[in-house]
């Protein structure tokens, strides 16, 4: 049995929908198996019998996920998840996901907040949303962040594969590698790390306090950014206090999670310690 299925198999779960699971486990074993697998070897490798998942491949032949190579009789995966994919691109889901979540969030908080992706070595806000109120702070959609000095860019490397940071920060420009301290920057992504999120002052606007939460998806790699560019109101008797924008932001960000399949990072400690480390 592969490492997946025994982990699922170990799970308990009200409900089982094993005939689905079943058809599940054969896409992704396949998925590791370019050069397909015969009905046989696919039945060993997820200790299954031939009868088991006999019909589950016909069925899946059928609808066109699977396809038989000749001869062999080897199962191979089709073109067809990759087709129904791109039928609704990932970024433009997580948007679509995000913005309700984030309008929220600002009307709760009366900040403004934005979402960050990765892009070419460099953080790109996608999505923004302005808070409630005549004045706030903003930053554009669209608008290109240096990652390693940034809030959200901590929080997106810090949630990543050691391999896959390693890769993004090799696509920085001459002038960023020159600015680029390895040992602070490997101390501050560890401290990230372990808090869940990030709490640091701007290096671009005085009196501005950037907060962010990692957007992760089922392995928990993080997809995005959540964050918000805190600014005290003194115009407003019953503004909400930076520890309360900070847990709602980190709900908000949990719950953005959840709806594109991923989970919450560590849970916010409102007394932890905040890092005093500059940067945005």
């Amino acid at each position: 049995m592969n490492a997946s299925s025994a982990t699922r198999n170990a799970q308990s779960s009200r409900y089982r929908a094993p005939a689905l699971e079943k058809g599940l486990d054969i896409v992704e074993l396949l998925s590791d198996r370019p050069d397909g697998l015969s009905q046989t070897e696919i039945a060993r490798s997820l200790d299954r019998s031939v009868g088991e998942i006999f019909r589950m491949l016909n069925c899946l032949v059928e609808r066109g996920y699977l396809a038989i190579q000749r001869p062999g009789d080897r199962y191979i995966l089709t073109l067809k998840l990759f087709e129904l994919s791109h039928k609704n691109p990932p970024i433009h889901r997580l948007i679509s996901d995000a913005v309700p979540l984030m309008r929220e969030l600002a009307e709760r908080v009366h900040q403004s907040c934005h979402l960050v992706v990765i892009e070419a070595g460099h953080g790109v806000v996608v999505a923004q949303v302005d808070s409630p109120g005549y004045i706030g702070f903003a930053v554009r959609v669209g608008s290109v962040i240096t990652l390693h000095k940034s809030a959200s860019g901590r929080v997106l490397l810090a949630f990543q594969t050691g391999e896959d940071r390693e890769r993004v920060l090799a696509r920085r420009t001459e002038a960023e590698s020159a600015s680029f301290d390895r040992a602070k920057f490997d101390a501050a992504i560890d401290a990230v790390k372990k808090r869940g999120h990030e709490d640091c002052e701007s290096t671009r606007t005085r009196g501005v306090r950037d907060l962010s939460f990692p957007i992760l998806n089922h392995r928990g790699a993080a997809v995005a950014a959540l964050t918000i560019p805190f600014i005290e109101h003194l115009d407003v008797p019953v503004d909400p206090s930076l520890s309360a924008c900070k847990q709602a932001l980190g709900e908000t960000a949990g719950r953005l999670s959840a709806l594109i399949g991923g989970k919450a990072s560590m849970p916010f400690d409102p007394v932890a310690t905040r890092t005093s480390r500059r940067g945005k």
